[in-house]
């Protein structure tokens, strides 16, 4: 059954895929404008730590409210 199905896909994924347009982004390197101190790069850092895991600690921390809901 395997082999059946990787034969319909193998003949199925270019057939697919050939329409789509590919896209090019034209990205130009250069040194920054300004330097970033290790002030703004450590509370850069906590607001990304505190948006991703935020959110995550306040479920952990009101489980057994969750859990007794009725």
């Amino acid at each position: 059954m395997s082999g059946l199905l990787r034969t319909v896909a193998n003949r199925a994924a270019p057939v697919m895929r050939g329409h789509t347009v590919t896209l090019r982004a034209n990205i130009y390197n250069s040194p920054a404008k300004e330097k970033i101190g290790p002030v703004e790069t450590v509370i850069a850092m906590s607001m990304f730590s505190l948006a991703i895991l935020g959110p995550a600690g306040w479920i952990l921390s009101h489980l057994e409210e969750y859990k007794n809901k009725e």
